[in-house]
């Protein structure tokens, strides 16, 4: 992937600002933003559609962009980012840290207040109620997800309390056995021995108040990158007396929210309607714009939405490649696209656990994904360029992503991505057709042996809401087809259900090859390596294989993960280490990146430049400090704005140092 060095330049920025800020006092409003919008009118309304429904709005217990993107705008968090990547107080006023970034001390805003989906106040925010939220989330009976976050960021006990609990939850239904020296033991479902686990108090986790408004983060080891984490759904806040009142019930609907960011769920009906509505307690309301934010559930809104927002109905609607050029060619002077951003990495990755129907040969692809040569033949042999031009047919090259971890997101004394055995992928491209055939003649040998019958069928699965994903499978499958041959792979491509997709295809493993995606939590080289493939993890489910050769390769990148998440003081070191284990990773076929968050390209009466900016998080969910343009951005007016909105970021930067 070829960036311009200013581009480079701005990403890296983006990971120093993590520290900035860092003793903050009353926040002013932030300065006018490039090409200064038109003010909202009082009472303004942005009316967007959307087509995929949350799966629950319980933000302890989620770790999915779609399921956080109502409370990303209704809950804040201890900081945030402006519209320049620098760190701003929120709940919290200031805070600070000890020598060596082990210690962490909050100061809570003094006044804010948890109101209900009517506005009325039902509490003040204090430092306890992220004490609350750590004990629901690091409770393994709550199966939140989020403690992966307090683990990578060494939160004392954290990880021995979640242990503890598991094992508790464990022993609800274990079965009493013998272990091989005929010791009475505790045996689980599987008929393994359950090993005991020292308890842990909940009050021992490294998260004290100590006292309403001073909030101490306790960690393990040097974590100079925390501040980063902050903006994610693992360190929200939630009212403990309220989470124990609804604790079956939290997060399913508007009633069973409590609220104290910039905007209140008035209004909540699953596939008709969410509407946002400004929060009048709202500590910070000055630097609330618009006054509603009103979706509508629309099934086909990727279709639907460019001809509902040209007839004046919403405000918003991202443009499919297919329309992109007949509607450029009259309407140059709205359409724009979105701003660069590394925070989602995409990658194809082939599943070891499949679980889907007879018809698709599972038994058959198991020989076939857990054979190396079988999969370098697909990775060599998908041209991503050609796959891409779906979301960018003027220039689908720049779309490309080399590596798991994107270009600029983390670096040391160079980028993340030219450390290990990462640099040969930077700079080149996997696709090379020769290697492909070559791969494929191995792979038949090898499998034909083994038994495998072909062509193998690859099960491909994409999500019919998302914009462009079903025409990329089709190229996808014409491309590779028609260059490996179909006496050898018959992909099959088909969609899933557009609600609730991830629980239906990835989670379960009904998929045989899928572009699976992450987006980072926090600034750290270890962001987009660890969690998608380790132990239990949802995606590709490596770890279920049985494959010695597979096996041993995984183990391998298990071991160098455990390495450097353990090398706090060395940061050359880790992002080496950690470049070795995704090394492995792309070295022998696992995984296929393809790009980062994709260039959209949009109507829309909203500022592209204005909102909150972080690479990491969801920062870029939030509608706080936007306001309605009279008319969408053209490309032209994109560009300009954009070089400036660079050389005021710098500057911003630069300020904040």
């Amino acid at each position: 992937m070829k960036l311009t060095k200013r581009l480079t330049a701005l990403s890296l920025a983006a990971a120093l600002t993590l520290g900035l800020a860092a003793c903050g006092g009353k926040k002013d409003p932030d300065p006018a933003v490039s090409g200064d919008p038109t003010p909202s009118a009082e009472g303004a309304t942005y009316r967007q559609l959307y087509s995929s429904e949350v799966e629950t709005m319980n933000y302890l217990a989620t770790t999915t962009f779609e399921n956080l993107r109502i409370p990303a705008n209704v809950v804040d968090t201890l900081i945030e980012y402006d519209r320049y990547g620098v760190v701003q107080p929120a709940l919290a006023e200031s805070w600070e840290h000890n020598e060596d970034s082990s210690q962490w001390t909050f100061h809570i805003r003094q006044g804010v207040k948890w109101v209900d989906k009517t506005g009325a106040e039902v509490a003040d925010v204090t430092a306890h109620d992220w004490v609350s939220a750590a004990y629901y989330i690091l409770d393994a009976n709550n199966d939140s997800g989020s403690e992966y976050n307090w683990d990578v960021a060494q939160v004392t006990n954290a990880h021995a309390y979640y242990e503890y609990t598991a094992y508790l939850l464990a022993l609800e239904t274990a079965t009493d056995g013998t272990d091989e020296n005929g010791n009475p033991v505790k045996l689980d479902e599987d008929g393994d021995v359950i090993e005991e686990v020292a308890p842990v108090a909940k009050e021992d986790i490294g998260v004290k108040a100590v006292d309403d408004y001073t909030l101490v983060f306790t960690l393990d080891a040097p974590c100079p990158y925390f501040l980063s984490m902050l903006c994610w759904s693992a360190f929200m806040p939630v009212n403990g007396e309220f989470l124990d009142a609804h604790k079956d019930t939290f997060g399913i609907d508007n009633d069973n929210l409590l609220y104290c960011g910039a905007y209140i769920l008035s209004d909540f009906q699953p596939q008709v309607q969410q509407i946002l509505t400004k929060n009048a307690s709202y500590w910070d309301k000055d630097n609330i714009f618009i006054d509603t934010i009103q979706r509508t559930y629309n099934s086909e809104a990727g279709t639907l939405g460019t001809t509902m927002f040209l007839q004046g109905e919403v405000d918003e609607a991202e443009i499919s490649a297919n329309l992109l050029s007949s509607l450029m060619s009259s309407y140059s002077d709205q359409i724009h696209s979105s701003r660069p951003n590394p925070s989602y990495s995409y990658w194809y990755l082939f599943n070891f656990d499949p679980n889907f129907d007879a018809q698709y040969e599972p038994e058959n692809w198991k020989l076939a994904v857990n054979n190396e040569n079988f999969r370098l033949s697909i990775m060599h042999g998908l041209d991503r360029v050609n796959a891409l031009q779906v979301y960018n047919p003027e220039d689908p090259e720049s779309e490309l992503s080399n590596t798991i971890t994107p270009l600029s997101f983390a670096s040391a004394s160079k980028d993340y991505a030219n450390y290990a055995g990462l640099a040969k992928y930077t700079d080149g491209d996997t696709f090379d057709s020769a290697k492909a055939l070559e791969y494929k003649d191995k792979a038949m040998a090898e499998l034909s042996a083994a038994g495998a019958t072909f062509p193998v069928k690859v099960y491909v699965r994409y999500n019919p809401s998302t914009t462009n994903w079903a025409d990329e499978c089709q190229l996808l499958e014409q491309q590779l087809e028609g260059l490996l041959g179909t006496d050898y792979i018959d992909v099959i491509v088909e969609a899933g259900p557009d609600t609730g997709f991830l629980g239906a295809v990835r989670r379960t493993g009904n998929y045989g090859l899928m572009k699976c995606n992450w987006g980072a939590d926090f600034a750290d080289a270890s962001a987009f390596i660890v969690d998608p493939f380790k132990v239990g993890s949802s995606y590709s489910f490596i770890f279920k294989s049985e494959d010695p050769q597979t096996k041993a390769y995984y183990q391998e990148y298990l071991d160098l993960v455990a390495t450097a998440l353990k090398i706090t003081n060395d940061e050359e070191t880790r992002y080496e280490t950690f470049a070795q284990a995704e090394s492995i990773l792309l070295d022998h076929g696992f995984a296929i990146p393809m790009h980062t968050s994709s260039k959209s390209y949009s109507f829309s009466l909203l500022n592209p430049l204005e909102g909150p900016y972080a690479a990491f998080g969801f920062a870029t969910y939030r509608f706080k400090g936007q306001h309605l343009l009279e008319k969408s951005m053209g490309m032209e007016e994109f560009h300009a704005a954009y070089e400036q909105w660079l050389t005021e970021r710098d500057a911003a930067v630069a300020a904040a140092k």
